[in-house]
């Protein structure tokens, strides 16, 4: 590996030591912004409530005192109350002079020319409240409407800080699938190596053993060393586009079942794998290393789901319009409902020490490789996937 290769991972593996204590305290910020937002929502609506409680009282009072005087004192306390408020306000009377003002961000005269600008920007915030003969009043807003913007702002880092752990924990997530699908890959490749291998290793002790080449050894060494060849070819095409060359369904169906036929149990739990097909065909156009490989993860995949009880798989192929439709059906116990809608998804299995990589592969294969389609087909019995593919274009 080389030092660009190398040093290029290294953030990527630091982000991923660091993510849990950057979701933590991602986490913690966001639950403090949330507590910070109800707190000012909370007292900013506590504050509110009792400044209108108390304007309330003083009408009710003036309205019910029998006093001549009793209106006049309560518009007076009333516009003392609402210079405490804060509420920016300025009088003027029917020829535009300014009479009165209160709380405005600035010092002035009555006759300072700044006042009618700010007149102006409060007739923008709020019409202004006109007696005809007398003359207007021009107010603006509470200045609680800058706590409201300051809410705006909390609730923005909010979403923010929402946005930024959704993102660690999508990178860490997604790190963590990487690595099994990586693990998967590599016990994957030991797993198909190991049949090939192992059948090697017999005949050597064999020869070794008995010093005397058994018949056909040549032809049983040249089909372990094909299937090495075969191995290491599908490893060679992950990542690369598929090939286009002419592959019939029925005899690559079995082709498959030959591999598999010597290896199924024959007397205890005995498993019987049939092909049924019309002839070799029908014919696709994709790439043969790659469409075996997905078959035998089915084909697999069965086999495991009748292990312990014995049964029957077909792998049925036929064409339905312009679709070649090849099934793989067993009559076992079926896919439990709950992993129905994610069985095709990397690292689902109900296999105790699984890796659920293989029909993952497979639907890749099919789907994005070959313009497929990989499905679960709904059964009462055992299961059928169902792989269809376009047929090849004829040529007249």
């Amino acid at each position: 590996m080389s030092a660009q290769t190398a040093s290029s991972r290294r953030p990527s593996g630091g982000l991923r030591r660091f993510a849990p204590g950057a979701a933590i305290v991602l986490v913690a910020l966001l639950a403090g912004l949330s507590v910070g937002t109800s707190w000012l929502v909370a007292g900013y609506l506590r504050e509110s409530a009792v400044t209108a409680s108390r304007l309330y009282a003083v009408v009710f009072d003036a309205l019910n005192d029998p006093a001549p005087d009793a209106p006049s004192s309560a518009l007076l306390e009333l516009g003392a109350q609402v210079r405490e408020l804060g509420i920016p306000l300025v009088v003027t009377d029917s020829a535009g002079q300014v009479t009165a003002a209160a709380n405005l961000p600035f010092t002035a005269e009555r006759d300072d020319p700044r006042l009618a600008a700010y007149i102006a920007e409060l007739d923008g915030i709020n019409p202004p409240l006109l007696t005809p003969g007398l003359g207007a009043v021009h107010y603006g807003a509470l200045p609680a409407s800058g706590l409201l913007r300051s809410l705006a702002v909390l609730q923005g880092l909010t979403l923010v800080v929402m946005v930024a752990v959704a993102i660690v924990a999508y990178r860490n997530a997604t790190g963590a699938q990487r690595d099994r699908l990586w693990v998967a890959m590599a016990r994957e490749a030991a797993h198909q190596m190991g049949t090939p291998l192992t059948s090697l290793q017999g005949w050597i002790e064999q020869l070794r053993s008995e010093g005397v080449p058994p018949a056909k050894l040549a032809e049983f060494l040249d089909a372990d060393a094909e299937r090495l060849q075969r191995v290491a070819q599908r490893f060679e095409r992950i990542g690369n586009p598929a090939r286009r060359d002419p592959v019939a369904l029925g005899a690559l169906a079995e082709r498959v079942a030959g591999y598999f036929r010597p290896r199924l149990p024959k007397h205890t739990n005995r498993i019987e794998l049939e092909v049924v097909a019309p002839s070799a065909g029908p014919a696709i156009l994709g790439d043969p290393v790659l469409l075996e490989w997905a078959l035998e993860a089915m084909v697999k995949n069965a086999i495991d789901a009748l292990q312990g009880r014995g049964g029957r798989i077909t792998l049925a192929v036929r064409t339905d319009g312009a679709v070649a439709v090849l099934r793989v059906i067993d009559d076992g116990p079926g896919v439990p409902r709950e992993l129905r809608r994610t069985i095709f998804e990397p690292g689902i299995t109900s296999k105790r020490g699984g890796w659920g990589i293989g029909l993952a592969l497979a639907r890749r294969v099919v789907a994005d490789g070959h313009d497929g389609m990989l499905t679960l087909e709904p059964s009462e019995t055992g299961t059928t996937f169902v792989m269809r593919l376009p047929l090849a274009p004829t040529t007249s």
